[in-house]
């Protein structure tokens, strides 16, 4: 590994995402990064060539964070698992000296204040985004400028039946970032009779969420404002997770320079 490499190791290595970063770390566009380490108890003891195709076959997957990070001595963990285990890592990996990229969604607030604590203490920044992808983000920014001219507005974000949280992080902080825009909350619309429970959505901010789960889909999100006489619709579709990986590249390549605990991509585009 040359001096101006940037040493990585992934967490949830065999997870539908943490392939992708596996890949997009080897493969993409990325001389100045260098894969030494990965982790992920449903693929401990296989080398990654057995897990990605062109991975190397000197890098065992572990089953365990602690011993990877003594024996790897990376500089910057990315972390794609679940929000239980993302702590765990999280922690391990500041406490470690370790920077984080993380994309967990999932993670809740009181989550996010022990990192940030964590981040302090530590003298270690760690990034935390909801949605990696650069056109999600772009979307989520145009949503807000939109909410700060429209009264009416409903968000439906449709993702892939394996995702364990709904609504989605995404969903979330593009309600927050919509309400924060305008300073105002949306018009409500009344409904006189529901016939089934909550078929309206849930609703955060003032705004009716719509939660889709089914085989076809990655992670697409719509969001919706209606006026008089016209129907704004600002739509984000993914047809691979591969849209994710060059939002992760530019953060393994901007953390390092951070302070603290940042959150969203959106920060250091």
């Amino acid at each position: 590994m040359s001096a101006q490499q940037i040493a990585i190791l992934v967490t949830g290595a065999r997870g539908q995402m943490g392939k992708y970063v596996v890949a997009g770390v080897m493969v993409m566009d990325a001389p100045d990064m260098k894969l030494v380490g990965a982790v992920d108890p449903a693929g401990r003891g296989q080398p990654l060539s057995e897990i990605v195709a062109g991975g190397p076959e000197d890098i065992i997957c572990s089953g365990h964070l602690g011993a990877a990070l003594e024996e790897s001595r990376p500089q910057i963990m990315i972390d794609f698992t679940t929000p239980d285990v993302a702590m765990d890592n999280i922690q391990a990996a500041l406490n470690a000296g370790v920077a984080c990229v993380v994309g967990t969604t999932g993670l809740s607030l009181v989550d996010l204040q022990v990192v940030e604590r964590l981040c302090k203490k530590t003298d270690t920044p760690c990034l935390i985004a909801p949605n990696f992808s650069i056109g999600a983000n772009l979307m989520m920014k145009f949503a807000a400028e939109a909410a700060t001219n429209f009264d009416y507005s409903e968000i439906i974000e449709r993702h892939h039946e394996k995702k364990a949280d709904a609504p989605s992080g995404t969903a979330l902080i593009t309600a927050k970032k919509m309400a924060e825009a305008s300073q105002r909350p949306m018009r409500e619309v009344s409904t006189a009779h529901e016939e089934l429970s909550r078929v309206r959505g849930g609703e955060t901010e003032g705004i009716h969420v719509h939660s889709v789960r089914m085989p076809g889909y990655v992670a697409n999100q719509e969001v919706v404002f209606g006026g008089i006489g016209e129907v704004l619709k600002i739509e984000h579709i993914t047809t691979s997770r591969e849209c994710f990986i060059p939002g992760v590249l530019l953060a393994v390549r901007r953390v390092l320079d951070l302070r603290g605990l940042v959150y969203g991509l959106d920060t250091i585009l």
